[in-house]
């Protein structure tokens, strides 16, 4: 198997949602306070010896968390056709950061999200 530098980012945001649907307490408006891993794996280092700055995959997961900020995702028109889920958030993050971020050399690999300290989705490869 290839070995490949997997590079991590930590970021954080509040949102309400509701799972429409769904027959439960998660039926009803509430909020979390979302966090988000970002994973990008490259094989290849630039001249200063990064596969790519933290800066650089911070930049761009902040632009895509800022649309999503202390907002009700169920108005987000991603989420317009779709519950707004862990899992779908997770699926969203990573579709988005991969349009941004991806080249021939470094990729965007999963997006781990945690509604809570316990509970987590995780999408990618």
């Amino acid at each position: 198997m290839k070995k490949r530098f997997r590079l991590k980012t930590i970021l954080d945001f509040a949102a309400a949602h509701r799972l429409q649907g769904y027959a439960g307490d998660c039926a009803k408006l509430h909020g979390h306070n979302w966090k988000v891993e970002v994973h990008v794996v490259g094989d290849q280092l630039d001249e200063v010896g990064m596969v790519l700055d933290f800066k650089q995959i911070k930049q761009h997961a902040k632009a895509v968390i800022a649309e999503l900020d202390h907002t009700y995702l169920n108005d987000h028109p991603w989420f317009q056709q779709r519950n707004p889920t862990a899992e779908n958030l997770a699926l969203f993050l990573f579709e988005t950061l991969s349009e941004r971020i991806n080249t021939a050399t470094y990729q965007v690999d999963a997006i781990t999200v945690w509604e809570n300290e316990r509970n987590c989705v995780t999408y990618g490869c």
